[in-house]
């Protein structure tokens, strides 16, 4: 029997009632722990280390999480440092007495521990996936729209040179497919783990009667039975697989924070190019439609690196079973799977739900009076002045637009009427101070991103 659970998200929006919050919760790693133990008795039937029904027993005793009380196991972890211990003693309990001695044979606390945790992760990365995949769906969609909507681009928080929302999107979606690859990739390597007591495999020779290779053919079939990845060597302190999937998560969080970041900023209430479909409202100010998605979003991006960074500190382990690195693993993991999950879900709701209001993006583009084309106008004028003079004359041309109130068209217009041959210049001001004509390949560039599967 499970005991009710002590930790409900009421802190944590971002992952509450996510897939991931399922897949990652205490009776989900109970489940994949007996999954464990259930693989390795099957995998030693398959090898000829124990009879088939001894595999069947045990298999069928772990078959009902409902029959452990995880909060229990839990409280007598504490004696010996890890959950294995007392969830062994418990599954051995619900086994007929003839096939006890099979639970757990030959192997160590970490095997189980690290494998159930590989499990727990493999089944939380494929619904990170469905979500990556509606999130990229959704701003393929938006790339697509608005590929000709021009809206100022912005540098160190200014108007920089025109831009379009659709090369915007199609670079949000860039990065949700550089962590949907990073995410399969990691998925398809994690490995189980069998090793024994040091990773030298010895109980498992010696239960494996001397047969030469008997060994190397049960971590084969533990694999087998488990759906991973049939590890080269024991990685009991070669923490390469946490690492990896450290990496690949936070990578993740990061680029789905990047949508979030801009977002953010564009959805403010002096900007308001874009809205979130369905704002959250304010505790205090009925007329607030907050971007909530967003908001969730840039939380979890906050958080990811100094999870994985405890993973990545986790490296440094010592011996051939360390105290205290492995241990410092279980939880910011699953904080990280969780983070991610969340993270990944509010994604794809706010992609699918995102407005865009190009109109208020061209209103925008002549803010500055027509300084967002000063770098085109420079270029146009340097065949006539010379780049150096063309600058010098635009860059005091802008400080008057800005003081004077005056459009850096009319200005320039009055600069070039004062040329000798005005009439040759052949510059057409209209069309080059025109901010939706200077998007350079903005269009291609979209265009091309989208031809990415």
């Amino acid at each position: 029997m499970t005991s009710e659970p002590t930790d409900a998200g009421l802190l944590a929006p971002g992952r509450a009632g996510s897939p991931a919050e399922a897949a990652t919760g205490d009776t989900a790693f109970l489940r994949a722990l007996l999954d464990a133990e259930a693989a390795l008795a099957r995998a030693q039937a398959a090898t000829g280390q124990a009879p088939r029904e001894a595999a069947e027993a045990v298999t069928a005793g772990a078959a009902d999480t409902a029959r452990f009380d995880a909060r229990d196991i839990a409280l007598r972890a504490r004696s010996g440092g890890n959950p294995v211990i007392p969830l062994v003693a418990d599954l051995a309990a619900a086994v007929p007495a003839r096939w006890r001695p099979y639970v757990h044979r030959g192997a160590t606390s970490q095997d189980i521990m690290d494998t159930a945790t590989m499990l727990v992760a493999r089944r939380t990365l494929d619904l990170i996936l469905v979500d990556l995949g509606r999130t990229e769906r959704a701003l393929r969609t938006l790339a697509a729209a608005h590929r000709d909507t021009a809206m100022p681009g912005r540098t160190l928080t200014q108007h920089a040179v025109p831009t379009t929302f659709g090369l915007k999107a199609a670079g949000w979606r860039a990065l949700v497919l550089d962590a949907r690859d990073r995410i399969r990739t990691v998925r398809a390597s994690l490995p189980a783990q069998l090793g024994g007591a040091a990773g030298t495999l010895a109980a498992f020779d010696a239960y494996g009667e001397g047969v030469p290779g008997n060994a190397g053919r049960l971590v084969a079939a533990f694999a087998r039975e488990t759906g991973l990845a049939e590890p080269a060597l024991p990685w009991h302190t070669l923490r390469t697989p946490v690492a990896d999937l450290a990496g690949a998560l936070a990578f993740t969080a990061g680029a789905l924070g990047k949508t979030a970041a801009d977002v953010l900023v564009l959805s403010r209430t002096e900007i308001a190019e874009v809205t979130e479909g369905t704002g959250g409202g304010s505790s205090a100010m009925p007329h607030k439609a907050n971007p909530v998605r967003a908001t969730l979003v840039a939380a979890a991006a906050r958080r990811a690196p100094h999870l994985a960074a405890t993973l990545y500190g986790s490296l440094a382990a010592e011996d051939e079973r360390p105290a205290g690195a492995w241990h410092a693993e279980w939880e910011p993991l699953r904080e990280l799977l969780r983070l991610v999950g969340g993270a990944a879900r509010d994604a794809a709701e706010l992609a699918s739900g995102l407005r865009v209001h190009a109109d208020v993006m061209r209103h925008h583009l002549g803010l500055t009076g027509g300084l967002i084309v000063s770098e085109r106008l420079s270029a146009a004028l340097a065949p006539l002045l010379g780049r150096d003079r063309a600058k010098e004359l635009l860059t005091a041309l802008a400080r008057r637009s800005r003081t004077e109130g005056l459009p850096l068209a009319e200005l320039l217009a009055g600069l070039l009427a004062g040329l000798p041959e005005p009439a040759e210049t052949g510059l057409d001001l209209d069309e080059l101070a025109d901010p939706t004509r200077y998007t350079g390949s903005a269009r291609a560039l979209t265009d091309r991103a989208l031809e990415r599967p």
